[in-house]
């Protein structure tokens, strides 16, 4: 370890601590799918046992039901195996293929942040639980390592990762600045000890090296060594160089990403096509950043989301930044990732919806999920009737991860009574009267 780095903290789990606890069963009641149907949906060993209409099917074990949050809310039963979802559409959970662990929730930080091991972990924590909450049950961490952190914050993300088993899924990539020349053999060290450590993905950041192409080898090659997948950051102004990423990429079997690539909005529309065509061609994923970006890729928009995709590229859509100095207001919502990539860049409800759960799901190599019998059980409950409108304001949500509830965000409105109100019938949610 070169002087002055930051060694990443001991592990503070052995291999025979214990893990999270087996999920037992658990009846989803009455939930609403995308097709408009009104189902029961039993869970069992972390995977979807059943699905049958409203009614049909009964947990293991039933009593008395107690409320789990106010009128209208899910409610569950008093030993947790039954779970009413009327009134909320069930969904596959969403994934953060883009996350920056270590830098989040600095933005609003009084004089220097800390990257000491224990603060990186609190926030990479804390920031995993916000996206949890949001519907998240993946999430791919990017790292900063080499420079004067050394491999400290990775160690720290790590420990988050312990941290969060049977919650979340936190998965990491290191990506260093530079690779090639003098500067970059101690870079090259710090990534190899980093795949030691433990990063599970090989990252990069190719437009600040001297040396772009010695450094789109120099990950490759590591990553092809160690079997890992690679995740590439760069703004994609430079189609000459996507055009090498694509060319390199094609013999990696593991997978390559690029992201957040706002600068192929900027290019002219062939040299775009021609581009997205070669991306297509290598295999190459492209996560865009629709909330906005992440530290070096600010200010550049959004990919080209439906050039890429009629190209065949398989678009994701991540987060970014999660309130650090990048993106100071950065939520980290997937469902509002979606909703901008609807409502600004003309994709469908089902389209966006699907690049931030099915095409992030795969980024991330894990498995698809439907709500269907013998798929994974990681799902999004979200309060409404149809996608578009959970899209728009689905605030209230139920997420379950390996078949078991992990998180619960309960919204009310209440409004005053007007005679015009009650006149029409109008719905209102809340649990007494406004004074």
């Amino acid at each position: 370890m070169p002087p002055g780095q930051q060694q990443p903290p001991p592990p503070s789990s052995s291999p025979g601590a214990p893990g999270p606890p087996e999920p037992g069963v658990l009846l989803l009641t009455g939930a609403r799918l995308t097709d408009g149907r009104t189902v029961d949906v039993r869970l069992a060993g972390g995977r979807i046992e059943a699905v049958g209409t409203a009614g049909s099917l009964a947990p293991a074990r039933r009593t008395g039901r107690r409320g789990a949050g106010p009128r209208g809310g899910a409610r569950e039963s008093g030993d947790g195996s039954r779970v009413d979802l009327s009134g909320y559409l069930l969904l596959p959970a969403p994934a953060e293929p883009h996350a920056h662990a270590d830098t989040a929730l600095t933005g609003d930080t009084d004089g220097p942040v800390s990257y000491a091991p224990e603060d990186v972990q609190r926030r990479a924590v804390e920031a995993a639980l916000l996206q949890l909450a949001h519907g998240a049950t993946a999430l791919r961490a990017h790292v900063r390592v080499g420079d004067a952190r050394g491999l400290g914050a990775l160690g720290a993300v790590l420990e988050a990762q312990r941290a969060l088993r049977g919650l979340a899924e936190l998965t990491t990539v290191a990506v260093p600045r530079v690779l090639t020349g003098a500067a970059g053999a101690e870079g090259l060290a710090v990534l190899r000890d980093a795949v030691e450590l433990g990063a599970e993905v090989v990252g990069g950041c190719p437009d600040g090296d001297p040396d772009p192409t010695g450094h789109l080898e120099a990950v490759l090659g590591l990553a092809a060594e160690h079997g890992r997948a690679v995740d590439l950051h760069t703004d994609g102004t430079d189609p000459a160089r996507l055009a090498r990423i694509a060319a390199m990429a094609g013999d990696l079997r593991t997978g390559v990403a690029l992201g957040p690539c706002g600068g192929l909005e900027l290019l002219p529309v062939d040299v775009a096509a021609r581009t997205a065509d070669q991306l297509a061609a290598a295999g190459v994923t492209v996560v865009c950043l629709p909330q906005g970006g992440c530290a070096g890729a600010e200010g550049l928009g959004t990919a080209p989301v439906r050039l890429l995709r009629s190209a065949g590229v398989r678009v994701a859509a991540g987060s970014g930044a999660l309130r650090d100095v990048a993106n100071p207001v950065g939520r980290g919502d997937p469902l509002e990732a979606a909703y901008l990539l609807a409502a600004r860049h003309g994709l469908g409800p089902e389209e966006a919806y699907d690049a931030v759960s099915a095409s992030a799901r795969a980024v991330l190599g894990l498995p698809e999920v439907r709500v269907e019998a013998g798929f994974p059980a990681d799902l999004l409950a979200v309060r409404g009737e149809r996608l578009a409108g959970a899209l728009s304001l689905g605030y209230s949500r139920v997420v379950v991860h390996r078949g078991r509830v992990v998180a619960r965000t309960s919204a009310v409105r209440e409004f005053c009574d007007t005679a015009a109100s009650v006149a029409l019938g109008l719905p209102r949610q809340g649990r007494g009267e406004l004074s």
